[in-house]
């Protein structure tokens, strides 16, 4: 197993399927990839569409809503893969996304991740805007080798939000994420994004920058 593809979903039915049809359609051999899905206490239809893909993916069902980190943590514990990329319930990837990046982890052995660029879509899937993994790094489309997840401890449970950039900063104290300039992810922005919370995400924000100036402190 090279891959294990591992979608959070909390009350997003109405995108579940477009996020799962797109792992489907990968252009890597199906049996090099597995798609995890991680219902996080849904209490809207998203069972309901899980059940529609049968075998075609590993349920991981949580009777509560632990949130998206301890969430994503369920899923790395379960996965088979050398590698882990994450898909967000309301996102999709191209069809190459991971072959391409399975090539280049398999041929750079000294690479930690990878990520890519990515298009913003709308509700209706036009693309707004080509945004560089690199500059605007997300939680999404970065294939990560596993073992390394859990050599720094996965995700921190605490951040409600923010918990890809404190992953992310304690990823790349000892590790490197490359990134690939192709636009391979799909980022849908809609009302009802996580980011949009603005009062969450100030309040997060000065979690992270505390937890990380005492990081820095301690060096």
């Amino acid at each position: 197993m090279q891959v294990s593809v591992i979608i959070t979903c909390h009350n997003y039915a109405r995108y579940l399927s477009r996020a799962i049809r797109s792992a489907l359609n990968q252009s890597l051999d199906r049996k090099e990839y597995e798609i995890i899905v991680v219902d996080d206490g849904s209490t809207d239809e998203t069972r309901k569409v899980m059940k529609t893909y049968g075998k075609n993916i590993r349920p991981v069902l949580l009777d509560t809503n632990i949130g998206l980190a301890a969430a994503r943590n369920e899923g790395i514990k379960a996965a088979l893969g050398r590698f882990v990329v994450n898909l967000d319930a309301d996102d999709y990837i191209d069809e190459n996304l991971l072959l391409m990046e399975t090539i280049f982890m398999n041929l750079n052995s000294s690479w930690d991740a990878v990520s890519c660029d990515y298009f913003l879509v709308d509700e209706n899937e036009k693309h707004i805007e080509r945004i560089s993994g690199r500059d605007k790094p997300i939680a999404c489309g970065v294939m990560f080798r596993t073992d390394l997840l859990f050599e720094i401890g996965l995700y921190d449970e605490k951040f409600k939000m923010r918990e890809e950039e404190d992953l992310r900063l304690r990823f790349e104290k000892n590790h490197k994420i490359h990134n690939i300039e192709l636009p391979l992810y799909r980022y849908r922005k809609h009302n009802d994004n996580m980011t949009n919370n603005s009062r969450g995400m100030n309040k997060y924000k000065k979690v992270l920058d505390t937890k990380h100036k005492t990081f820095r402190k301690r060096k």
